[in-house]
C-alpha cells in the first residue's frame, strides 16, 4: 500500500486542529482527522487510515484530493444529491392552520381531525398529499400530538328522548320483581 503523502506545516496543522474541534459535524471532524493522519512523517497507509476512521480507501482519496484543491473548505460537509423535499413552507403553514381549525367550521360533519381526513382536506386545499405515516411525522415536527378521539353519541342523540328512556329504566329497576309461580 502506498503511504499518504501530505506535507502539513505547523500553521496548517493548527488550522486543521482548530477546524476539527470547532465543528459539530462528525463528517467534517473525520475529514480533518483524516488529513492530520495523512501527514507524511506519520507514515500511515491509506488503508490503515480508512480502517481506523471507519471509512473506505476511496473516501481517503476523495478527502485528500479536495483538501489539496480547496484547503479547509474542501473538508466541509457537502450537500448530498437527492430529491428535493416536497414539503414546502406554504404546506406546513396550511397544515398548522388546518389542524387548529375545527373541522365543523369548514363544513365537515365531524368534529375531530384524523390523519386520513386531514390528508384529504389538504389534498383539496394545498394540492399536495403524503402518506398517512409521513403526515403523522410532519404533525409531530410541527409540535402537534396525535391522540385517539373519544367517540360519543352526545350531540347526535335526542336528549329529551334519552332522558325519558333513562327515567323509565329507573322506574323499571325500582319495581318489585314478580316471581313466577312454580308448578309442583
Amino acid at each position: 500500500m502506498a503511504t499518504a503523502s501530505l506535507r502539513i506545516n505547523t500553521q496548517a496543522w493548527g488550522a486543521l486542529d482548530a477546524f476539527r474541534f470547532s465543528t459539530s459535524s462528525k463528517i467534517e471532524y473525520r475529514n480533518a482527522t483524516l488529513i492530520l493522519m495523512s501527514h507524511y512523517s506519520l507514515g500511515r497507509t491509506k488503508s490503515s487510515i480508512a480502517r481506523e476512521l471507519g471509512c473506505s480507501v476511496s473516501t481517503v482519496d476523495l478527502v485528500r484530493t479536495r483538501y489539496r484543491k480547496e484547503g479547509l473548505e474542501g473538508l466541509r460537509e457537502k450537500l448530498r444529491p437527492g430529491r428535493t423535499p416536497r414539503v414546502t413552507t406554504a404546506y406546513r403553514k396550511a397544515l398548522r392552520e388546518t389542524v387548529q381549525t375545527p373541522p365543523a367550521s369548514l363544513g365537515y360533519g365531524f368534529t375531530v381531525w384524523s390523519i386520513p381526513r386531514l390528508n384529504a382536506h389538504l389534498k383539496k386545499t394545498a394540492k399536495l398529499s403524503f402518506s398517512d405515516g409521513h403526515l403523522a411525522r410532519l404533525l409531530q415536527e410541527e409540535g402537534f400530538s396525535l391522540q385517539r378521539p373519544k367517540h360519543t353519541t352526545k350531540g347526535k342523540r335526542d336528549e329529551n328522548a334519552y332522558q325519558q328512556a333513562a327515567a323509565r329504566l329507573e322506574r323499571l329497576k325500582k319495581r318489585p320483581s314478580q316471581t313466577m309461580p312454580t308448578s309442583s
